[in-house]
């Protein structure tokens, strides 16, 4: 099994600097030498039969569990150098990610019951392990960075802004924000574009600390639920849904945008932003899906926008950001490895390696993968934004400018 490994390798790692010794001892360097070295070893042959034969499950795994000990760089170092080879995976992944392949809309079943349990999975975890890595407002979606040097909170501010800029929130308009996490955006909107939001979410961390945060500031304007979104009632003239698309579900794609055309008004404005990838249709990262984002997926374009057609929906613009949320991650990830003592303190050892991984090869899947965000603007008749993009800089400004004064959240003591 050594040999295998070592000829795979050989095979595999062109670029870059990689030295792995086996769990039987022997040792092998890969690459042309170039970049920065990193070295790894195993402790256990299961565990490296394993990353062999399923690398994308098991190599995770080994990472969480010990087995693979990082004893030059990092993971992350790793994992960019794995992400940045050609033609990454072809032989040794092809039979596990067809068979994933085939029943991935299983996998993705998330009816009412099951959505709940997933999102709980991941967004009701210990509240202080969230502020200890996203920003003051903890928004946990790809920041906007108008300037590479700009810090998160203020990256994650702009993402704010160039949402309301998109959505042309005018005072009194009535906004649905679908997976309203933490509250940000929904209170963003109310305070400085003088919206009347309602926010749902099926979280219980999240909607108990949006209501919270709401209330703190004397909102009367914003509203939360804890209601799923294929039960929302009403009319409202904009729509926006920030990072909850990834847990629809393709099977679920149909109705999420029929809901969303009949909930939306005549002349209102819809805004869809969503992790998706610039490859064609694929599945999930069976990593992912099993520890991190149980029944998530995240969409290639070419599944998305037939079915906002087919629910009757004009698709308006489509905005696609590339790197940015490979910086949002990296930043993530560097604030969560300066507080990686605290996270022990809520958690165990493989709990930190298990968010440490997820972080690394999430930023990587961004910075070397197929990973993008697409920013997708609906509405039901054409004419309700102006012929040019030149609005939304406009509008930014004038946001901008509202926003002398404005009050960013402060982390409450014990977060």
């Amino acid at each position: 099994m050594d040999r295998l490994l070592l000829i795979f390798l050989r095979r595999f790692v062109r670029r870059g600097s990689l030295t792995v010794t086996t769990a039987r001892g022997r040792t092998g360097t890969f690459g042309d030498g170039t970049g920065f070295p990193v070295a790894v070893r195993f402790t256990s042959a299961t565990a490296q039969r394993g990353v062999l034969f399923d690398p994308e499950l098991k190599l995770g795994e080994a990472y969480m569990d010990g087995t693979l000990v990082i004893e030059r760089g990092s993971i992350a170092d790793l994992l960019a150098l794995l992400l940045g080879q050609d033609g990454i995976g072809a032989r040794n992944w092809a039979v596990p990610r067809f068979i994933r392949y085939l029943f991935r809309r299983l996998q993705q079943l998330n009816l009412r019951s099951r959505a709940r349990c997933n999102v709980a999975h991941h967004y009701d975890l210990d509240g202080r392990l969230y502020s200890l890595f996203l920003d003051a407002d903890q928004q946990y979606s790809c920041a906007y960075f108008d300037t590479p040097d700009q810090s998160l909170d203020d990256a994650q501010l702009a993402k704010r802004r160039h949402l309301a800029a998109k959505l042309r929130v005018t005072p009194g308009v009535r906004v649905l924000d679908i997976g309203c996490g933490w509250g940000g955006l929904a209170l963003y909107l109310a305070e400085i574009a003088g919206a009347r939001v309602t926010g749902i979410t099926l979280s219980q961390e999240q909607y108990q600390r949006a209501t919270s945060r709401a209330r703190e500031r004397g909102r009367q304007d914003v509203t939360f639920d804890l209601l799923d979104y294929r039960d929302v009632a009403g009319r409202f003239d904009r729509i926006v849904s920030v990072g909850m698309f990834e847990h629809v579900g393709v099977g679920f794609y149909d109705a999420f945008f029929t809901k969303c055309a009949k909930l939306l008004a005549e002349n209102g404005l819809a805004l869809l932003h969503t992790i998706g990838r610039s490859s064609p249709p694929g599945i999930t990262n069976p990593w992912i899906a099993k520890y991190i984002f149980p029944g998530g997926y995240i969409p290639a374009l070419s599944e998305v926008l037939p079915i906002i057609e087919r629910a009757g929906l004009v698709i308006a613009d489509v905005e696609v950001l590339q790197l940015h949320y490979a910086e949002t991650l990296k930043a993530w990830r560097e604030r969560f490895l300066a507080h990686r003592d605290e996270v022990l303190r809520l958690y165990d050892q493989r709990f930190v390696r298990m968010w440490e991984f997820y972080l690394a090869c999430s930023e990587m899947a961004f910075r070397q993968g197929d990973m993008v965000v697409f920013q997708i603007q609906m509405a039901k008749q054409k004419g309700v934004i102006p012929a040019t993009r030149d609005y939304i800089a406009r509008e930014e400004a004038r946001l901008r400018a509202l926003e002398t004064g404005y009050r960013l959240p402060l982390r409450l003591a014990g977060e």
